[in-house]
């Protein structure tokens, strides 16, 4: 008897290699730095402040580019190489441009048996992708989440890390017709919705750019 153990990557998992833009404008890194320093300041030892940078140039482009790691290694000190590490190390942290809602079904165990598969499924069709794409008008980026840690209200999708718990294919297309009429749903659980930049902003410990999207 052998066993075929597959290891690495999800197959729609972009692989190591950082790409996109390789320097931001002069404009753009003097705005990403006034708020790099920011979010380094409160941190004892500045390299400390290695992940909520790395939200930060991820709310300027959408997933980390090369630009993003440069400037992130620029203001920290660090290698290219050290930072493209851990960026790469954590699944947040998106290696390909990602959609204005990044919509995350949970197909672990659990959430498979209740339906998470179904939902999966059901929302390739809808939009018209694979899991790993984006749609074509750059609204939603669709990916299968190995757990969300919310096994008790499975099965779960996330939204921009928000929590839709005990979904069902219909309400799954309910949250998609939602998103795509500009009336984004509500978590069950957390705070309202926001697009993934503004998500990556407050994720870096920032207030939104804009007071509508407070």
């Amino acid at each position: 008897m052998s066993i075929d153990l597959v290891l690495g990557p999800r197959p729609e998992e972009p692989g190591p290699p950082i790409s996109g833009p390789t320097h931001y404008t002069a404009d753009v890194e003097q705005r990403l730095t006034v708020d790099a320093a920011t979010i380094i300041a409160r941190y004892p030892q500045p390299r400390s402040a290695l992940l909520p940078l790395l939200h930060l140039v991820q709310s300027e482009d959408g997933y980390v580019t090369t630009a993003g790691i440069g400037f992130c290694a620029a203001q920290l000190d660090l290698t290219d190489a050290e930072v493209a590490a851990v960026a790469t190390f954590y699944s947040m942290y998106r290696r390909t441009p990602t959609g204005d809602y990044l919509v995350g079904v949970c197909t672990n165990t659990l959430c498979a048996i209740m339906g998470g598969d179904a939902i999966l499924d059901t929302l390739e069709r809808e939009l018209g992708i694979h899991a790993g794409d984006t749609t074509t008008d750059g609204a939603i980026t669709l990916e299968h989440i190995e757990c969300n840690a919310a096994c008790d209200y499975a099965p779960v999708i996330m939204i921009n890390w928000e929590f839709f718990d005990n979904q069902t294919p219909a309400t799954a297309r309910q949250l998609i017709d939602q998103i795509r009429t500009g009336q984004p749903p509500h978590p069950t659980r957390g705070t309202q919705l926001c697009p993934f930049r503004d998500t990556a902003r407050t994720l870096a410990g920032l207030a939104p750019t804009h007071e509508e999207e407070v």
